[in-house]
C-alpha cells in the first residue's frame, strides 16, 4: 500500500499554508502520496471546545511571531492578514466542491486562497474581494458560489468535518501517517519521520 499523508485544513489556518508549502516537498523526497482533506476549523472548535491561538492574550502574538520565524526558514512569503478572522465557511465549500466535482483544478483554487489569505492579503469577508481573487485564478465566481451553495457541497464539508472531530482532530493543520496523528505545521520532522520509517 503506497505511503499518504492526509492533510486536514482550513484556509483560516497560517499554520495550514505554511504545512502547505512544506508537504508537496516532504511527499516527493519520500515516495508518499498528499492527501488534501478540507475541513471547517470553526466546526472543529466548535465541537471540542478549542478556541484560535489569536484569541488567547498572550499566545497569539507569540504564534504569530513564531510563524514568521517557521517561513523564514521555508523561504516563504508570509504575511498577517490585517482582516483575521475570516470566516472561511464560503472558502470551505468551494475547495470541498471541487474536490467532488473538477479535482484537476483543486490545486489552482487552494494556492489562489491561501495566496490571498496568507501571501497578499485580501479581505475574504467580503465577496467582491473574493470574487476578484477567483476571477483572477481563471474561476468563475457565480458559478463557484453555486457550487459552494449546493446541499451535496454542504453536506460534504459537514460530513467532513465531523469525520475529522470523530479521529481525534482538534485543530489545523493535522496530519495523518497511517493512524499516527501529527498537529502543527512544526511536527513536519515527524510525518517525514514516520513516512521513512
Amino acid at each position: 500500500m503506497a505511503r499518504t499523508v492526509e492533510f486536514h485544513f482550513d484556509f483560516g489556518s497560517p499554520a495550514a499554508y505554511l504545512a502547505a508549502t512544506q508537504l508537496p516537498h516532504v511527499c516527493a523526497d519520500t515516495g508518499a502520496a498528499l492527501v488534501w482533506k478540507p475541513m471547517l476549523l470553526g466546526g472543529v472548535f466548535q465541537a471540542t471546545g478549542n478556541h484560535s491561538p489569536a484569541q488567547i492574550l498572550h499566545k497569539g502574538p507569540y504564534m504569530n511571531a513564531d510563524l514568521k520565524r517557521f517561513a523564514s526558514r521555508y523561504g516563504v512569503p508570509f504575511v498577517l492578514n490585517p482582516h483575521f478572522p475570516i470566516n472561511t465557511l464560503t472558502l470551505m465549500r468551494g475547495a470541498i466542491g471541487l474536490q467532488m466535482t473538477e479535482p484537476v483544478r483543486f490545486g489552482t483554487y487552494v494556492d489562489a486562497v491561501f495566496h490571498a489569505m496568507w501571501v497578499e492579503p485580501r479581505n475574504l469577508n467580503e465577496p467582491a474581494e473574493v470574487g476578484a481573487v477567483l476571477h483572477g485564478a481563471g474561476f468563475d465566481p457565480q458559478a463557484m458560489l453555486a457550487l459552494a451553495g449546493s446541499p451535496e457541497v454542504k453536506e460534504r464539508l459537514k460530513t467532513a468535518t465531523q469525520e475529522a472531530v470523530a479521529r481525534g482532530i482538534f485543530g489545523a493543520p493535522t496530519m495523518f501517517v497511517g493512524e499516527q496523528m501529527f498537529w502543527g505545521q512544526d511536527r513536519l520532522d515527524f510525518v517525514r519521520e514516520a513516512l521513512a520509517a
